[in-house]
């Protein structure tokens, strides 16, 4: 099932990351994505509206690839698992976390940026990890020389943090990228402003650029 999800979220490209604090924009801002090809997001757990944000877009918007971020406290893997989330990420990596989402049986991406953090995940076969915050971190160079000694094992990242239409050229390039995710295709003031013909460009952007690199 797991494996699934990662070739959906491949298939995908792009994951747009949304924080949303009305949950009456849920539901325009996943459409707009939509018409700009933008199919996954990663919807933070960071504000009240989330909850409620999740159950209208799966009812309203169930063709979008439906990851929850910033899912870092106990009981939250299971709650959005029942919702219907299809996968969750974190900013790091906490084991417990971790553990709940497998028994939830809800696909884990947890955030790493050290060598030994790509050790631990590897203890419960984690082999997705999200590469947070990739662009503070030294970029493209820093994962490469990282990830390096790992190569021979398949993993695979999910670069978050300081990503633009103007660096997203190089993360595509690697093979070693599963996808690429950032606020910047439905920034929050777009979403707080309603301007979803903002996000579809953005998200038309992303995805242009995405494919022409992968193609």
């Amino acid at each position: 099932m797991n494996q699934d999800i990662y070739r959906k979220i491949a298939d995908c490209g792009v994951i747009a990351v949304l924080e949303i604090t009305d949950a009456n924009d849920a539901v325009p801002a996943a459409k707009a994505l939509v018409r700009g090809g933008v199919g996954a997001i990663e919807l933070a757990l960071r504000t009240d509206a989330a909850y409620e944000s999740i159950r209208r877009i799966k009812a309203e918007v169930p063709e979008m690839l439906m990851g929850i971020g910033t899912v870092i406290k106990p009981g939250q893997a299971g709650d959005v698992k029942a919702m219907g989330a299809d996968f969750a990420l974190a900013p790091g990596f906490n084991r417990r976390i971790a553990e709940e989402s497998m028994e939830a049986d809800l696909p884990f991406i947890p955030g790493i940026s050290t060598a030994s953090e790509i050790e631990a995940a590897l203890e419960l076969d984690l082999r997705v990890l999200k590469l947070f915050p990739a662009e503070p971190l030294g970029g493209v160079r820093y994962l490469n020389s990282m990830a390096g000694p790992y190569s021979y094992l398949g993993l695979r990242f999910i670069p978050l943090g300081g990503l633009t239409l103007d660096n997203l050229p190089l993360w595509a390039a690697e093979s070693r990228i599963l996808a690429v995710g950032g606020t910047w295709i439905a920034k929050k003031g777009l979403i707080e402003s309603h301007d979803w013909d903002a996000i579809e460009r953005n998200a038309a952007a992303a995805a242009e650029c995405w494919r022409s690199v992968r193609k």
